[in-house]
């Protein structure tokens, strides 16, 4: 394996000689074999360990040894400790995302301060084939099919030729240790059950697997090739530059069809995914638009305009157990409701357009207030079942304007209140109440209209 990849590295990563490398190291098989790969080339690296806390005494002891490992090889080590739980509740992420993102802010910023030219990361042939079964069975394009790119800017993945068994064959060879995650083994992680269950069944089908895979992803790959050489000759007919926003012509798109391919295409890297709302801005009225995370595709007459969402569209605000008001973005105010206001609620629950009155017990703090997204739903007051935020606007008839200015009270990713519109109905109070909270909206306009019903 060690002659296979000085080879790999002469012929297709060989800017990676005399440059200085920080490698990712966890402690398991992979990364150290990554290090002890590394170490015997001769090449100028480092080591980055990440404690993020998650496995008690075992994380601990993953640093422990990663750390005694690098000053027996006498190799530069850095290594930090997250919170990574905590992280993950304030951003409202998933615990995998959490470290994520954690870990390559982190290695950015030991790259930067220390001169690291590369990050090189222990993925393998098998993360590639796990990745691509993930992702088809999530539903994905050309991009999801592709697999893990060797070369991401920065971030090197040299192990990508070699599969599993290659790794394993040499780790005993060599007399390697590391530690053995035994979360690895949890089939309740689909990566783990993918691993464990179904590509097996694959190999028992085709024992050459692993090579026939291989060559479906070079030939995914070229495909992608093709096609983005393709769509970027296309930019060009049909894409103008306006300030600081894009033109896309409608007629000029609609020359080559397959209109909501090349949205797609063209589109994807601002972070839209509701690709059908994203299609039906073609025929669409004047001022409807579709926003991303980052970026908004508004319809102007023939064309549809791209442009970056301000900081007031991205901001978020959050609200503590302990917050009486706020005034930013919104004027709030926040009072626990008495017993005997509760109990007639109980029996005729409220809301107005300026007023709600909520569960308590439903909500979990902080909660947050953004802007209304494409693709968010709710359950409107008084109604059963959800609805599009966007088709509730419809039916409101509500300007582009209005849109733009509405705000949602959110808790973790449900919404509790389309503010001063309808609240969420599975949040009113309900007979099994037992501590409620008022939410007022000031506003100049003091008539607004009440919305009742009755408990059933």
């Amino acid at each position: 394996m060690l002659d296979k990849l000085r080879t790999h590295i002469k012929q297709n990563l060989d800017f990676l000689n005399k440059k200085k490398l920080l490698l990712a190291v966890s402690g398991g098989i992979d990364s150290m074999i990554l290090v002890d790969t590394f170490y015997k080339l001769g090449l100028d690296i480092g080591i980055a360990h990440c404690n993020f806390k998650l496995r008690n005494k075992s994380s601990d002891k993953d640093e422990q040894f990663v750390l005694e490992n690098a000053e027996k090889l006498n190799i530069p080590v850095f290594n930090i400790s997250f919170d990574t739980k905590s992280y993950a509740s304030k951003h409202q992420l998933s615990i995998q995302m959490a470290a994520r993102e954690l870990r390559y802010e982190w290695f950015r910023k030991i790259s930067s301060e220390n001169h690291y030219d590369y990050l090189l990361t222990a993925h393998h042939k098998d993360d590639v084939i796990e990745t691509f079964l993930i992702n088809f069975s999530r539903g994905t394009g050309l991009d999801g099919l592709t697999g893990i790119p060797e070369k991401n800017n920065e971030i090197i993945r040299p192990l990508l030729p070699f599969s599993r068994s290659d790794i394993n064959v040499y780790a005993a060879k060599n007399k390697l240790k590391w530690r053995e995650d035994k979360s690895n083994t949890d089939t309740k992680y689909l990566r783990n059950k993918i691993r464990h269950q179904v590509i097996p069944v694959f190999k028992e089908l085709n024992p050459s697997f692993s090579n026939s895979f291989s060559q479906t992803i070079c030939n995914l790959n070229e495909s992608k090739a093709f096609i983005s050489q393709q769509i970027e000759q296309l930019k060009k007919t049909i894409i103008t530059s306006k300030d600081d926003s894009l033109s896309i012509d409608i007629a000029a798109l609609k020359i080559h069809g397959s209109e909501k391919f090349i949205l797609r295409e063209i589109l994807k890297e601002y972070q839209f995914t509701q690709w059908d709302d994203v299609l039906n801005l073609l025929s669409a009225q004047s001022g409807k638009f579709v926003t991303s995370a980052t970026h908004r595709l508004l319809k102007n007459r023939d064309e549809l305009i791209l442009s970056k969402i301000t900081k007031e569209h991205s901001k978020s605000f959050q609200i503590t157990e302990d917050t009486k008001k706020i005034k930013k973005p919104l004027h709030l105010k926040f009072k626990k409701i008495k017993e005997e206001k509760l109990q007639k609620l109980q029996n005729n629950p409220k809301s107005s357009l300026d007023k709600i009155h909520i569960d308590l017990d439903r909500i979990n703090f902080p909660l947050g207030i953004r802007k209304w997204q494409q693709g968010d739903v709710f359950h409107p007051f008084g109604m059963q079942g959800k609805k599009k935020l966007s088709k509730f606007f419809k039916d409101e008839k509500m300007s582009v304007l209005e849109k733009e200015n509405t705000w949602v009270l959110c808790t973790k990713d449900q919404i509790i209140w389309v503010i001063g519109k309808r609240m969420d109905d599975r949040f009113k109070i309900k007979k099994t109440t037992t501590n409620g909270l008022k939410i007022t909206l000031k506003t100049k306009n003091k008539d607004s209209e009440a919305i009742k019903i009755t408990e059933k």
